[in-house]
């Protein structure tokens, strides 16, 4: 995995989010999950569009998430106050990227970056909305970031397990959750990792046969032929 962590900017909009780690979101080694760092991630986003005041009809949905623990530092555990600072990284035509840094007691622990896409109503891509470039614009510092994706597909000898869906998987526009599709991922990769990248190449909905096909360093969320998720990872 080659990904770009791109640092905090020096100008433009940064927003941080306080979050305590609960039991909820560890494992049995008190180590946070990686589902649990991608809800953190997902309610920063959340609440820094919240703050910036933007009226719209668009919902952003995220098409790729890389995360990297810091070389050298350590994970983040039950009872840790995680501050989580976030903004732009980049954009794109019709996607945005979306930097965030972890770290707890002023240490730097994970940093992640998505690619997030604006859909219509009728869940249609739209471009970069105006208002979007008056609030996170000056933070890019006219950095542009490509849109394009991998594709990859299981090899003949991975290991094939089901994946049953339940309904608290889903959420407001009738797919699986991004957190609830890292959870297949930490039944794969436990514990501290150096990086993982999951990409969504179509959704998963309420209903859909899902199979998890597992190989050394990646897995994939399949649905008859066509591969929806792609994880790849190195410990």
């Amino acid at each position: 995995m080659v990904t770009e962590y791109v640092p905090i900017p020096d100008r433009g909009r940064t927003f941080t989010l306080e979050v305590p780690v609960r039991l909820s979101d560890t494992g049995p080694d008190a180590l946070v999950r990686l589902d649990g760092i991608a809800r953190f991630l997902q309610d920063v986003a959340t609440d820094d569009w919240d703050d910036t005041g933007i009226v719209s009809d668009d919902t952003w949905v995220v098409r790729r998430t890389a995360l990297r623990g810091v070389a050298g530092g350590r994970w983040p555990v039950l009872k840790d106050k995680i501050a989580l600072t976030t903004w732009c990284g980049g954009v794109g035509a019709a996607w945005a990227e979306r930097r965030t840094d972890l770290y707890v007691n002023n240490e730097l622990l994970v940093q992640s970056v998505a690619l997030w896409v604006p859909i219509d109503p009728m869940g249609h891509p739209v471009r970069v909305r105006s208002s979007f470039f008056d609030v996170y614009g000056e933070a890019t510092q006219g950095r542009k970031v490509s849109g394009r994706v991998s594709l990859t597909s299981p090899p003949p000898d991975a290991q094939w397990t089901p994946w049953p869906l339940r309904r608290s998987d889903l959420d407001v526009v009738g797919h699986v959750n991004n957190a609830a599709v890292w959870q297949a991922v930490s039944e794969v990769v436990s514990g501290r990792v150096h990086e993982v990248e999951v990409i969504h190449h179509g959704p998963i909905e309420g209903g859909n046969d899902v199979r998890v096909a597992s190989a050394p360093g990646a897995l994939w969320l399949v649905v008859g032929d066509d591969v929806r998720v792609a994880a790849h990872y190195s410990l």
